[in-house]
């Protein structure tokens, strides 16, 4: 059973730095493009980045230079790196999996994603 579980959220002031962490479990890591989604109050969700099964990463315009995707040595967890933290990053965050080859430009998309974690909450205050 393939199942993901976010981690690490919380309270953050801006400019800080945050690490979330997806837990993968029933599938090899290998084999799926893992995707970083989000949703803030009052607003759609959107992509926040996404790595492919080979490894190779998108992000959103909103978040390059400032969010980096890597995956764990043990290839069962993938992390956001969240740095230069702002206000307007505030959001439930979710990590998704997807099998099989995905271009780089449907990493960001949620409709190419079938499994999603329960999310975890980030906040960006003073």
């Amino acid at each position: 059973q393939v199942q993901l579980v976010e981690s690490g959220g919380g309270l953050v002031q801006p400019g800080g730095t945050l690490t979330l962490s997806c837990a993968v479990s029933g599938f090899t890591l290998s084999y799926y493009a893992i995707g970083w989604f989000r949703r803030a109050p009052g607003k759609e969700r959107e992509g926040v980045g996404g790595m492919s099964g080979g490894g190779s990463t998108t992000y959103a315009d909103s978040v390059k230079g400032r969010f980096t995707i890597s995956r764990g040595n043990d290839k069962s967890i993938v992390y956001l790196q969240m740095n230069s933290l702002k206000p307007e990053d505030t959001a439930v965050y979710y990590c998704a999996a997807t099998l099989g080859p995905i271009s780089s430009s449907n990493l960001l998309l949620p409709r190419a994603y079938h499994t999603w974690g329960q999310g975890t909450q980030v906040t960006v205050s003073s």
